[in-house]
């Protein structure tokens, strides 16, 4: 059903386009990423408040020979601001030190910020908004900033007191600070990243790298937030936006990358001392210095062979292995952005070993302090070192699991079983080699190794180089074999198995019962069903079939209630028999079966079984074969196509998966400000959303104007008959709030033309769920606590509304129903049908939504 708001056609080649301006266009997307490249130049060739200030930065730097290694100490003492800044009088500071960076690095660094930042904060805010919010977010944020360390100089906190003395010259500090402020203009998408990375990257910098600029970025990236909360509550209450499900995943994605990130950047920064880098050699190992190995020759020979060896390594491409850690939760990330439960566990797993390796490690220091070289005195340090590094797993452990339920599709079988194959042949091949091969140079170790020996390092060979020597005693390479055993391994499984995983993880549809639904498309495609059938494809549904295979049911089971994702499927004549077949196969588990919005021929199969019905919805069909725009009763539909025209709007086809970024992400943002402005979360079950999108077989008609800036979105499913699609089914509509206003007429209409022109039968605008057309026929009692229900939800969801604007295009109405054999269990097929349809509704808008029934 379809909600307010691929290749081409459907599984095969892109629709035709019989003349220009009658039916959409197919959008190019030869080369997706000029459009996206171009849409990123145009505002920054309309900046000149940017590009001035860039400008300047750079002609300061090299006039006063600042570029190479940032202001010589006599100008730093003058310029920069810190805590001896300010306490010796030097007021200018917050601001004079927007003008410098301190190296080259820093100056490239910070040209990039701005452009990212200022450059479309100046096209929405204005440059006079935009240069008072770079200075004053640059004097408040550094304030903000330097006062911390000051604070937490006084509390005693090292970190915080090793930074009193420093000093800083940055513009990312106000450039942040213009960014935060800017959030509040943009969309709910790119509201929350913006958001969302500002604070990540200034967190990132301040906890891990250290350094005093970071704190002071974190300072302008609070002080922004708080000047732009302020702005807005003076348009309207503050209210937390919500999230799409889709929207959720990447959001929770981009945390366990930022986690994966951040000691990456404290092992390739300079000198970072963060109170989260105090044990960063354990996800990204550094290679030992000259002077290690120099003591560890000292010591012994064999600690001087396990030195060489470990040293050898990092000059080795084996090197990448210290970076495994980071590298797992970066995929790990990816699988989660694809909202995969795979992923979801073994980040969940990760993060507890992780927690339970620290929590040992604190648990043997506080038995034994002396073997970790800590002086009596600090003891208390130690242990706030270990509690500072287990902070960051507890925390993104905890998100995990608050957010368990948005990571709910599950791989097929086939693709665990391929997995689970290449990860283990891989494993044990590579651990085959180690065993077998280094026990026949065993002479090549010091000293000589045996299985046994072999066996008990054997887990060495598969851990980060930080690791070794931690949980066994490695056999010591000294000969060239047993080196490339020791490099080469533990690499290889590695590489295989993240691979494998990411080519996993990226796999195009995934269902929580996926190899049935395999089936089930196959059925769908070679027999048909109703022109709601195709939802029965989407996610979340599990699939009966009859005994021959003939027929299928999509359903999904709430409670105790087996509540069906539309008519049975397959072969015409047997899919009355179905119905009976399911039944029963629900009676044998203990389940109440309740078709729903099914069409007259499953009621009446149904009513045979003694079964009850009622209206839930009302199909709305378009006959194509003789539709014309012509005459009064049209004249909502030509207003529109007209008025487009006028306006340079034009209708493009897109298949969502293969649609270039420019125009996926211009989609995503539509979609999230209808969330958003809605303030509940979007309805699931048989009305789609950005997930249903991304199907090769699904068409996206989109209307864009010169500029390529879409306006409105709709979307259409296949209505099989023997293989080929014989009519289409909206779905997704979304329209932008500050676009063309007669979007969705002037996309129906393009949209019925072109599958006209292409021979499809018939056009379906799809069901408005808890609506109806009027009848003369006198409504039941659950006839008319429906019919409240509709109207209770109408300022909500506006279904009546919907079914009104439908009306618009002539169509033949259909009703659609609700089949269930026990009234006394109508109470749970309710409750069921809630959940399905608002599965993700939270108490806090639960009680948004009693409000808005009682307004």
């Amino acid at each position: 059903m379809s909600a307010p708001g691929g290749d081409g056609p459907g599984p095969g080649a892109p629709p035709p386009v019989p003349a220009p301006g009658d039916v959409p266009e197919t959008g190019d997307s030869t080369h997706p990423w000029r459009a996206t490249l171009d849409r990123l130049l145009v505002p920054v060739r309309h900046a000149p408040f940017t590009l001035g200030f860039l400008a300047v930065l750079w002609i300061v730097g090299a006039v006063t020979g600042s570029l190479g290694s940032g202001p010589r100490p006599h100008r730093m003492e003058r310029i920069a601001v810190g805590v001896p800044a300010l306490a010796e009088g030097r007021w200018w500071t917050p601001a004079s030190s927007l003008l410098w960076c301190p190296g080259l690095g820093a100056y490239i660094g910070s040209t990039v910020i701005v452009l990212l930042l200022v450059t479309p904060a100046e096209r929405r805010l204005g440059v006079a908004r935009t240069a008072a919010a770079l200075l004053g977010g640059q004097i408040l944020g550094t304030l903000l900033g330097v006062g911390a360390v000051r604070l937490g100089s006084l509390a005693g906190e090292q970190w915080l007191d090793s930074l009193t003395q420093d000093l800083s010259v940055t513009p990312t500090v106000g450039a942040l600070a213009v960014g935060a402020v800017l959030s509040y203009r943009l969309t709910a998408l790119w509201r929350r990243r913006v958001r969302l990375g500002i604070v990540a990257f200034s967190l990132v910098m301040a906890l891990y790298v250290g350094h005093l600029q970071g704190v002071l970025r974190l300072g302008g990236a609070v002080a922004g937030l708080a000047v732009g909360a302020l702005l807005l509550r003076r348009r309207g209450p503050l209210r937390p936006l919500h999230s799409s499900h889709t929207e959720a995943r990447v959001l929770v994605a981009l945390v366990v990358a930022a986690a994966a990130i951040g000691p990456i950047t404290a092992i390739l920064y300079k000198d970072a001392y963060g109170p989260f880098s105090t044990f960063n050699e354990l996800y990204v190992s550094t290679r030992p210095s000259a002077q290690d190995v120099a003591d560890a020759c000292a010591q012994s020979a064999r600690d001087c062979h396990a030195a060489d060896a470990v040293r050898g390594f990092y000059d080795s491409p084996a090197v990448a292995m210290a970076v495994v850690v980071p590298v797992v939760l970066l995929v790990l990330a990816e699988g989660l952005r694809r909202g995969l439960r795979l992923a979801w566990s073994l980040a969940v797993l990760l993060h507890l070993g992780w927690i339970a390796l620290f929590a040992y490690w604190l648990h043997d220091f506080l038995g034994n302090p002396s073997a970790y070289g800590a002086e009596p005195t600090e003891h208390a340090d130690y242990v706030q070192y270990f509690a500072e590094q287990m902070l960051l797993p507890v925390l993104v452990l905890l998100l995990l699991l608050v957010t368990r339920q948005r990571f709910d599709l599950r791989l097929p079988r086939s693709a665990l079983g391929g997995l689970a194959a290449v990860a283990g042949g891989a494993l044990l091949l590579a651990s085959a080699a180690y065993v077998g091969i280094g026990w026949a140079v065993r002479d090549q170790y010091d000293p000589e190794a045996g299985i046994g020996r072999l066996l008990s390092g054997l887990v060495s060979e598969y851990l980060p180089p930080a690791f070794l020597g931690y949980f066994t005693d490695w056999p010591v390479p000294v000969g060239g074999t047993a080196e490339t055993l020791y490099r080469y391994c533990g690499l290889v499984f590695w590489l295989v198995t993240l691979i494998a995983l990411l080519i996993t993880f990226r796999r195009p549809r995934l269902h929580t019962d996926a190899d049935a639904a395999v089936r089930a498309r196959e059925l769908l495609v070679a027999h048909g069903g109703s022109t709601l059938s195709y939802l029965t494809t989407w996610d979340g549904n599990y699939y009966w079939f009859a005994a021959n295979g003939r027929t299928a049911v999509a359903y999904r089971v709430i409670a105790t209630v087996a509540l069906t994702t539309g008519d049975p499927f397959g072969v015409p004549e047997e899919r009355a028999d179905a119905v009976a077949g399911f039944a029963r196969h629900c009676d044998e588990r203990g389940w109440t079966p309740c078709f729903y919005s099914v069409g007259a021929a499953t009621r009446e199969a149904a009513e045979r079984l003694g079964w009850r019905s009622v209206q839930v919805a009302e199909d709305t069909v378009v006959p194509l074969p003789d539709l014309a725009f012509t005459g009064k009763k049209w004249q909502d539909v030509r207003t529109a196509l007209n008025k487009a025209k006028k306006e340079g709007i034009t209708a493009e086809w897109w298949s969502f998966p293969d649609a270039p970024v420019a125009v996926t992400d211009q989609i995503r943002s539509i979609s999230e400000e209808w969330v958003a402005d809605k303030g509940l979360p979007e309805m699931d079950f048989t009305l789609g959303g950005l997930d249903e999108l991304d199907d090769p077989a699904v068409r996206c008609l989109l209307a864009v104007d010169a500029e390529h800036t879409v306006h409105g979105i709709t979307s259409w499913m296949p209505v099989y008959e023997e293989g080929t699609p014989a009519g289409w089914t909206l779905d997704f509509m979304r329209r932008r709030a500050d676009g063309f206003r007669g979007s969705m007429e002037f996309l129906i209409a393009s949209a019925a033309l072109g599958f006209k022109e292409e021979g499809a039968r018939f056009l379906s605008l799809s069901g408005a769920p808890l609506a109806r057309k009027a009848t003369e026929e006198p409504p039941v009692a659950l006839q008319r606590v429906l019919d409240y229900g509709g109207k209770m939800l109408e300022p909500v969801y506006g279904f009546r509304s919907l079914l009104n604007f439908k009306a618009k295009f002539q169509p033949q109405y259909r009703p659609m129903y609700m089949a269930y054999p026990d009234p006394a269990a109508l109470p749970a097929i309710t409750r069921a049908v809630a959940k399905a349809y608002l599965p993700h509704l939270t108490a806090v808008q639960g009680v948004r939504l009693v409000r808005q029934f009682s307004a």
